[in-house]
């Protein structure tokens, strides 16, 4: 005989809390450590940093860092998200520094058979793409550090807590 499937309760917003609350815990107390955690993010952050040039496709190349960078996924899209928030800021950056590394005139066949706002789009693209990679690069290594220290630290007064706790309710 068959059992009837039990109703699922209604959607609470208190339950969204506890259920980011416990994502929260479980990305903190990661298996792979801080370390982990942080490479996961400044992988998201550096990937962010040029997505708007190669229309939302660099997205894709989070999966393969992160396997090969041995970084956390979570952490990477959390540092993805982050970076979106704070792209808008650095597009102008990028452009600048993009600007900078690239050669100011592109001499090839196919790019003087392009309209004149074709040519100009593409080159605009470009400085922003790669001052994107070359800035993501430079914020990845910048944020990586801070984040893993600061979960560290927070390892260890976790860690000491527990021990503390732990000598309590141990008899005398």
């Amino acid at each position: 005989m068959r059992t009837a499937a039990k109703p699922r309760d209604k959607f609470r917003l208190h339950s969204m809390g506890r259920w980011f609350k416990y994502k929260y815990v479980l990305l903190i107390r990661a298996k792979g450590g801080p370390a982990m955690v942080a490479m996961g993010f400044s992988i998201g952050l550096f990937v962010e940093m040029f997505t708007l040039p190669t229309a939302g496709l660099a997205f894709f190349l989070i999966f393969p860092l992160v396997y090969v960078l041995r970084g956390s996924v979570a952490a990477a899209l959390i540092g993805f998200v982050f970076g979106k928030v704070i792209y808008i800021p650095f597009s102008f950056l990028h452009r600048e520094v993009g600007g900078l590394v690239m050669p100011h005139r592109i001499n090839g066949q196919w790019l003087q058979m392009l309209p004149h706002w074709l040519d100009s789009f593409i080159r605009f693209n470009l400085k922003l793409f790669v001052g994107g990679v070359i800035d993501g690069l430079v914020l990845g290594l910048i944020v990586y550090f801070p984040i893993r220290w600061a979960l560290e630290w927070f390892h260890q007064k976790r860690k000491e807590k527990r021990q503390r706790r732990k000598e309590q309710l141990l008899p005398s």
